[in-house]
Parts: structure tokens; C-alpha cells; sequence
């Protein structure tokens, strides 16, 4: 099997995947050829050297063939699956996209798959993953293509309705949900069985089971969160906190990318003003070209307030290395979900999947078919199988649907090269102050992005 990893030199995706591969037994087992292309060659050399080690250290005989290119036709030619996850960079731009918007009155938070950060995100990184679906459509046809690359629903709905590849695009943001219903639960997250669909970074759970009792734990869910003090892990929580008590599901991931899709949810993230935070007296950083300080939110340093009175506090999250696998060496699973795909649908190994994002096929009611949406599903032999969930509430589908038509639109303005559709999709979005400051921030993202944008006129 060929799998080639786009976007290899990447410092988390690179050495991840590469460790998730090498740990499948059953991958190794029927031969595995590993390719690593990026534009950049600078860090190749030493993401094949730590792939070597690794089959050295977990003792894979015969070794995986590894090597590198920046050739993206000849990494494709005969692939049998294609892992992306690309980004140009990075946090320069994700800093206009975050500051710009704020200065013509968008109350958006984070700025990295909603809002009007999200929607320059993704035409930045739409015409480079089109590049590579279009060269798979020459090289290698039958190929998979499995995308990490954000914002992930919009450059899925690019790449389901502009090329024939088949895509599946892949989150862990549905566990990070999970994670915090356990903490409320105080479960173990082993022991839930939840299942949630929606779109990515803004799906509700509709199941919570005890996965050894089949409890439903909604109910005890629900006294849980009444019992928890309101500002623990406040950035993180306190938004799906306010939404599960009005709509009725918990939401997930968190505050940050469910804030994005939100115009009110800034009154929720109390670190939304030290995102991205610099001195204008010291000029713009994209003037500069000094990237201000970027943080996640206030709960990667847990503020002190445990969820129950009497409870230790427990640490919210790992930090990045730990988080990466990478800490003392440690060769564990990244927990991503690109190689039980592969285990199923290359080796007839059944896999479940807490979620994938693929066109609607009725597996999210309410919403149009041919978007596309986030849900559990099973690789096998056959493929990968979407689950179809029960209907959301009314309330729920009316904040999916705007979403929907945002992605539609912006997807038209890519093909199109046009200004306009962009602006139709701007007005839609919740954050938006006006028809003015909209065509102002479409005129000025244009000027400051022109080198990564692609051609839109009015």
C-alpha cells in the first residue's frame, strides 16, 4: 500500500502520521510504502530519518519503504491513499484573519474555520488542496483522500463539489467534546458512548450512553452541569454550557470553534481580547512581520475554579507536546482517525469512527443533501459507511443551515472568481455589523492576501 502524507514537514502532522502508520500492525503487515512530500524540503530528510527509527524501535520486518519528495505528481503516482494537512504561514495570516475583521466591527472569536476569518482561511488554502485533488484525479483516480487540512468543511465542500476524488474529512474535535462531558460525568471518557452530528466544530451530541451499562446519562448530564461552578474551565466550557441548556444537546468542541459560528458567543471567551493580543503603536503585524503571541484560550492555564466544590483541579489539557505524541520520545497513537480507514478499507479490518465529514446522503435530516456534514460512521472492506442520525431540533438545523449556505457560496465564489458570491456569504455570517463594513473588509483582506488568495473581482 502507497500512502503518501501531504504537508509532511509539518512539526505535529509530519511526525504523528508517520507514528500512526508504523504502530498498525495489519498496515505493516501487507506492505507499506510511505511517501513524504511538501513544497518545503527543509524538514523531509528528518521526518524520513524519524520514520526509519521509529520501524527500527517498534522492530517492523520487513522495514516500510520511506522517502521524501517535493515533486507533488510523482509522490501521487499510483498512491492508494492520500493524508493531507497544509497550511502557508500559518500564524502570520491567521492574525489578519482574526484582527481584521475586529477592526471593521465583527465581533468574531478565533477566526480560524467561521466567521469572516474562517471564510479567507479556507480560500487561501482551497486552491492548493484543489491542486492536489486535481493531480489525484490524473495520478491516482481510485485514491483516497483523507483531510486533516482546516477549515475542514469548507475545503470538503470544495473539494465533494469541484473534483471527483473521494474525501473524507477528519477531526478529533467530537472527542474533545466527549472529554468534557466525562469531566462533568466524572467518567472515565472510555466509558461513554456518544454519538453527535452536525458539522464540523459545531456538532450536538444526540447520544450519551454508559458504554457498559447503557445508561442514558443525559439526565445525569443535565444535574451535573446545574451542580458545577460557573467559572470553571470557563473558556472552554461555558459556552456549550449555555447552549445545552437552551437547546437541549451538548455541543462540542468548545468555545473557540463553536464560538466562531456564533455572533454572540465573545461574551463567553474571556481570553478573546489576548488572542493574537500587540501594541498598534508598535505598527500591524502583518506591517511588521512580528506574529503577536497566539494562544488558545485561558484554559490551557486552568484558572484555579474546580468544577466541583471540594475536587482537585484537574489540568484541562496536555500541553502541545504531549498532546503531539512527542514527549521523551514516546511512540504512542495520536488518537486521529485517517489509519483505522485505512485498516478498514484496505484490510477488511472493521473500525468504528466517532466522526467523518462527507456529503449529506440523509444521514443529517434538515439539512440539504450534498453538504458537507459531520457523523459517526464504520470503515470496512466495503468503504466507509456514514451512520444516519435522527433529526436535530428546529432550533439547532436553523444555526447548521446558515453555515450550509455560507459554504455553498463560498465554494461558488472560489469557481466563480467572485467578489460578489464572497460578499453574499459574508452577509449571511452572524457577525457581521453591516453592508458596509462587509465590502470594506472584502476590499482590504483582497489587498493584504493577494499573494495567497485567488483572483476575485466585483
Amino acid at each position: 500500500m502507497k500512502v503518501v502524507l501531504v504537508g509532511a514537514g509539518s512539526r505535529e502532522f509530519g511526525p504523528a502520521t508517520i507514528r500512526d502508520l508504523l504502530l498498525s500492525d495489519v498496515l505493516c503487515a501487507h506492505g507499506l510504502e510511505i511517501v513524504l512530500m511538501d513544497r518545503c524540503p527543509d524538514a523531509l530528510p528528518e521526518r524520513q530519518r524519524y520514520a526509519e527509527a521509529v520501524a527500527g524501535r517498534l522492530g517492523r520486518r520487513p522495514a516500510p519503504s520511506v522517502r521524501w519528495t517535493t515533486d507533488l505528481r510523482e509522490a501521487l503516482d499510483g498512491a492508494d491513499a492520500v493524508v493531507t494537512a497544509i497550511e502557508v504561514n500559518r500564524y502570520f495570516y491567521w492574525a489578519q484573519d482574526f484582527h481584521v475583521p475586529r477592526k471593521y466591527g465583527f465581533r468574531q472569536v478565533y477566526g480560524e474555520n467561521g466567521g469572516p476569518g474562517g471564510l479567507f482561511h479556507a480560500l487561501r488554502n482551497m486552491g492548493p488542496m484543489l491542486e492536489i485533488a486535481r493531480a489525484m484525479e490524473q495520478c491516482c483516480p481510485g485514491a483516497w483522500l483523507l483531510n486533516y487540512t482546516n477549515p475542514l468543511t469548507k475545503l470538503c465542500e470544495a473539494l465533494t463539489r469541484l473534483t471527483s476524488v473521494r474525501v473524507v474529512g477528519l477531526c478529533h474535535g467530537v472527542f474533545q467534546g466527549m472529554q468534557q462531558v466525562a469531566r462533568l460525568l466524572e467518567l472515565d471518557v472510555h466509558d461513554l458512548d456518544a454519538k453527535a452530528s452536525g458539522l464540523n466544530h459545531f456538532t450536538w451530541f444526540q447520544s450519551l450512553r454508559h458504554r457498559t451499562t447503557g445508561e442514558d446519562l443525559y439526565p445525569r448530564l443535565r444535574e451535573r452541569e446545574r451542580a458545577a461552578h460557573w467559572l470553571a474551565e470557563w473558556d472552554e466550557i461555558a459556552l456549550s454550557r449555555i447552549l445545552f441548556r437552551v437547546f437541549g444537546l451538548y455541543p462540542s468542541p468548545g468555545a473557540n470553534h463553536i464560538g466562531e459560528y456564533l455572533g454572540w458567543a465573545h461574551d463567553f471567551l474571556a481570553s478573546s481580547l489576548l488572542q493574537f493580543f500587540y501594541d498598534p503603536l508598535e505598527g500591524h503585524p502583518w506591517e511588521t512581520g512580528r506574529v503577536p503571541t497566539w494562544i488558545y484560550n485561558l484554559d490551557e492555564h486552568p484558572t484555579g475554579v474546580p468544577l466541583f466544590p471540594g475536587r482537585p483541579l484537574p489540568r484541562v489539557k496536555p500541553d502541545r507536546e504531549e498532546r503531539s505524541g512527542a514527549a521523551e520520545g514516546a511512540i504512542v497513537p495520536s488518537g486521529e482517525l485517517a489509519i483505522p480507514i485505512l485498516e478498514g478499507v484496505f484490510c477488511g479490518e472493521e473500525r468504528a469512527l466517532d466522526a467523518v465529514n462527507v456529503p449529506n446522503a440523509g444521514y443529517v435530516p434538515g439539512l440539504p443533501e450534498g453538504a458537507v456534514v459531520e457523523v459517526p460512521a464504520r470503515a470496512g472492506a466495503g468503504g466507509v459507511h456514514p451512520e444516519a442520525m435522527p433529526p436535530l431540533p428546529e432550533g439547532i438545523l436553523a444555526l447548521l443551515r446558515a453555515q450550509v449556505s455560507i459554504n455553498r457560496l463560498l465554494v461558488e465564489a472560489y469557481a466563480e472568481g467572485s467578489r460578489r458570491k464572497l460578499l453574499q456569504a459574508l452577509l449571511l455570517d452572524p457577525t457581521c455589523p453591516s453592508y458596509r463594513a462587509a465590502v470594506q473588509l472584502v476590499d482590504e483582506m483582497c489587498r493584504l492576501q493577494q499573494d495567497v488568495l485567488p483572483p476575485l473581482a466585483w
